[in-house]
């Protein structure tokens, strides 16, 4: 080991790179020292990436904490879609990984099966200028952290810019009656959009959300009664049909890579996506006429007269069944510091957003134009739960995809919008009252 193990425990999080970016740490809370247990080692399990520097940057932060302390930590990917039952599973059998990256309020389903993270959350809040309140409800129930806020990955309207001014649109609209003229226009030559009504964890939630609070509908009331079922919902759904035939065929079973891929493929030419497919094209010296026609907004305002949007956001589980807790939160403690945090932030190219307000200072935000609608993807972040409170009944209604699946039922023609109400009310019922 290159640092005693007590030194960096004590000294890490005092002098992890408040320098250069106006991070003052706060004296207001002890800071905690969390001592790896003899021998430990951890089992991280995280979501493949659509930006390679993110895990690049997330793996290099990993050696240096196995450097500094001797605790060795395996990191293994899973496709976005199956990171949610391989969580649920090592929750339910007692094993598995140590630690895993998760999505939305997923740590709702199972609190009783993770570590209270309540002293590091506290202490990280109070020296970071505070959590972004999304992030933070995602990963706190009754006033304790049951996971950790890691991000939030912001989406937002990707489009080649010639194609839209092609269209006849010299401005991107603003607004949902304006968006469905352009989608319609721009099929018409030959152009068309495409957005995700598949079983997609991220790409489809955050467009079936949109679709549904831009009109003004929601899954539940503040009381968490279930109120799906309305003229707002029926407005919405009838906007999607005709949003729906404007679009390329086959997005009724896109996941979150296909939208990437269409669009690289000159299939489509506007799609909702986080960052990650512009750097795939800028990256790749083929894609250059695509990279540089390339744009970014955020979505069209809808009847509600208020942008609202849900984006993807991760957490980190730490698991009641580790057989080296200590170690574990000094993992997540490290991770967290500034020195590693903005390392991270940067090395993603703008795909990761902070989930503490200090860091909004990275100059990865106005590094390049097309960030602009990322850089504040855990501030404005709507929560899933809207307007109800968070906990099992919001978590399992979006693992089933009662919202997704709506839509896709309606635009297809496989139910009528209202008879999709009504099902999405049934499903929706059987976890808002249990």
């Amino acid at each position: 080991m290159t640092i005693k193990r007590r030194e960096f425990l004590a000294a890490s999080a005092a002098v992890a790179g408040v320098a250069g970016l106006g991070i003052k740490p706060s004296l207001a809370q002890a800071e905690p020292t969390y001592t790896p247990e003899s021998g430990a080692s951890l089992r991280l399990l995280r979501w493949t990436p659509f930006v390679k520097g993110d895990e690049d940057a997330w793996i290099a932060n990993t050696k240096k904490f196995t450097e500094a302390t001797g605790v060795e930590v395996r990191i293994d990917k899973e496709s976005w879609e199956d990171i949610r039952p391989k969580a649920a599973v090592a929750a339910n059998v007692g094993s598995g990984p140590d630690l895993i990256m998760c999505w939305f309020d997923d740590a709702h389903q199972y609190p009783d099966k993770l570590v209270d993270l309540t002293e590091l959350g506290n202490y990280l809040g109070n020296k970071y200028e505070g959590w972004y309140d999304g992030l933070k409800g995602y990963a706190t129930r009754d006033d304790k952290f049951i996971a950790m806020p890691l991000t939030t990955i912001g989406n937002a309207v990707v489009y080649r810019d010639s194609h839209v001014k092609a269209a006849g649109f010299n401005e991107f609209p603003n607004d949902t009656a304006g968006f469905l003229e352009l989608c319609k226009a721009m099929k018409a030559k030959g152009t068309p959009a495409g957005f995700p009504h598949g079983k997609a964890v991220g790409d489809g939630n955050n467009y079936a959300h949109w679709l549904l609070w831009s009109h003004g509908g929601k899954m539940v009331d503040e009381s968490g009664t279930v109120t799906i079922n309305s003229p707002e919902t029926l407005a919405s759904i009838n906007y999607a049909k005709e949003l729906y035939a404007t679009f390329i065929p086959g997005t009724e079973s896109w996941q979150d890579v296909n939208n990437n891929r269409a669009f690289l493929a000159g299939q489509v030419s506007l799609i909702a996506n986080g960052v990650s497919v512009y750097y795939t094209a800028k990256n790749d010296p083929k894609l250059a006429e695509i990279a540089k026609d390339m744009r970014t907004t955020n979505f069209p305002i809808g009847p509600v007269g208020k942008s609202v949007e849900l984006f993807q956001t991760s957490s980190l589980l730490l698991f009641k069944h580790t057989k080296y807790p200590e170690a574990a939160k000094a993992y997540i403690k490290f991770m967290m510091e500034a020195d590693q945090m903005n390392a991270w932030i940067q090395g993603s190219s703008a795909y990761c957003c902070q989930p503490l307000k200090a860091f909004a200072k990275n100059p990865i935000w106005t590094a390049d134009p097309v960030h602009a609608p990322y850089a504040r993807a855990s501030e404005r972040l709507r929560p899933n739960g809207y307007a109800g409170p968070l906990g099992y009944a919001s978590a399992g209604t979006m693992a089933d995809y009662v919202l997704v699946d709506m839509y896709a039922a309606a635009v297809t023609g496989q139910k009528s919008p209202e008879d999709a109400m009504k099902e999405a009310e049934r499903r929706a019922n059987r976890y808002y009252r249990v």
